[in-house]
């Protein structure tokens, strides 16, 4: 079903975008939020024939939109000669076929869209499943729409259209669904194996976290001189990458680059790439990437921060870092950004500037998560000894004549706690 729908949307090469104002927004808002719903059609070859912004008190149960806007719209495609409507907003399964009844057009909303580029990006095996997973959750409730497609992918076993079909089509689609949640199960615990192997390395860890197409890939390419792909595109890189840096004091870091968000990021993503996702929320502290350039950056910053919250990782220690200072921006948000975020970096990656400055306060935030403790343990106490192994950086352990073992470590703050019956002062 997925791979013939994703095909026959190429087709469609013309379409009218439908934003909602809901009053509690300015319209200069909505239209931007527009503005990105074409750049994200656009990466779907569908080019935008007309731009619509509808006021709109409440939502009406049968096509969202009261009658009258509705048949505008309809007449309005039909005028325009458009091949589909993209909504903004989300629409339920039933005010979606109700419009494709009305105008006999193919419509889609700003999930379809991301959900579409998210499976056109996915490369490896991980992210493909996790892609498919999501998008199978949200064709389920729509089965009734696109039945013929999974009919056809199964070979054209065409048993009839009807109830009949829509509900076996449901059971096959709930069957992958499960397979591929335990697909996905297992390659989170070889994930998980992979971080604890990371961890008894007692090296700390930060995560790259921010709107899609910030730069994140790149300055992960800038700062460990690692051959990663970078593209000027959306969700160019959707698994993530973690590399080993060494900081300007010889400190090791590892930073890994994390899939980039979006405004309305449907939540069957969320869920689907919660284990890649997991990176900022096991990071010691975060990186969080926004463009500078764009209008839109305040806005792109709660949306990175609602997400993090719905990971739970909104409490983690956050180093805001605002990237393409070197192209046109608006120096009245750049001085209220300083204002608002007095620890801000203003970094360029493609010309270098700021990095060295970003470099020296990753090294303050890696020395504020830890301290270096020296202690001396009994030998019934040598588990502290393991203890210290796993969960810090020795570097120093030597044994005295008494059988007491002298340690060095580096050690988190909370790890720490449990040395304080055998500090040296």
């Amino acid at each position: 079903m997925i791979d013939t729908e994703k095909d026959e949307r190429k087709i469609v090469e013309r379409a009218l975008l439908i934003g909602i104002n809901d009053f509690t927004a300015p319209d200069e808002d909505t239209a931007m939020h527009l503005d990105e719903l074409e750049e994200l059609a656009g990466n779907l070859g569908i080019s935008a024939v007309a731009k619509m912004v509808v006021k709109l008190k409440e939502p009406h149960a049968k096509y969202y939109l009261g009658t009258g806007k509705t048949e505008e719209i309809a007449e309005m495609a039909r005028e325009l000669e458009a091949d589909c409507l993209i909504f903004d907003d989300e629409l339920y399964p039933i005010q979606q076929r109700n419009w494709e009844r009305l105008t006999k057009l193919s419509v889609i909303d700003r999930q379809e869209i991301i959900l579409d580029i998210f499976a056109e990006r996915a490369t490896t095996s991980e992210a493909v499943l996790q892609v498919e997973l999501a998008r199978l959750e949200y064709y389920l409730p729509r089965l009734t729409r696109a039945w013929s497609h999974l009919s056809r992918q199964r070979g054209g076993r065409n048993k009839g259209e009807g109830e009949k079909q829509v509900e076996l089509d449901r059971r096959i689609v709930r069957t992958r669904i499960a397979e591929l949640k335990v697909q996905l199960a297992n390659i989170k615990k070889q994930r998980d194996t992979q971080r604890k192997s990371r961890k008894r390395n007692n090296m700390p860890q930060t995560a790259i976290v921010g709107y899609t197409n910030a730069g994140k890939s790149s300055l992960l390419k800038r700062l460990s001189n690692a051959d990663i792909y970078v593209a000027d595109k959306l969700f160019a890189t959707l698994d993530p990458t973690t590399r080993r840096i060494i900081l300007p004091n010889q400190q090791e870091l590892l930073i890994t680059d994390t899939v980039g968000f979006v405004r309305k990021l449907p939540h069957a993503l969320v869920e689907a790439f919660k284990s890649t996702l997991e990176e900022a929320v096991l990071a010691d502290f975060l990186v969080l990437l926004l463009d500078i350039s764009s209008p839109c950056v305040e806005e792109q910053w709660e949306t990175t921060m609602n997400v993090l919250k719905e990971l739970g990782a909104e409490d983690k220690n956050i180093l805001p870092v605002f990237n393409k200072i070197d192209l046109k921006y608006d120096p009245v948000l750049v001085t209220r950004i300083r204002h608002m975020f007095p620890n801000a970096q203003f970094i360029s990656v493609s010309s270098g500037e700021g990095i060295d400055e970003l470099l020296r306060q990753m090294e303050k935030l890696v020395a504020s998560g830890s301290h270096i403790i020296r202690v001396k343990l009994p030998p019934e106490r040598y588990d502290l000894a393991a203890f210290s192994h796993q969960n810090g950086n020795v570097l120093e352990s030597e044994y005295d004549d008494s059988g007491f073992l002298h340690l060095t470590v580096r050690i988190g703050a909370n790890n720490a706690q449990r040395f304080a019956d055998y500090l040296i002062n």
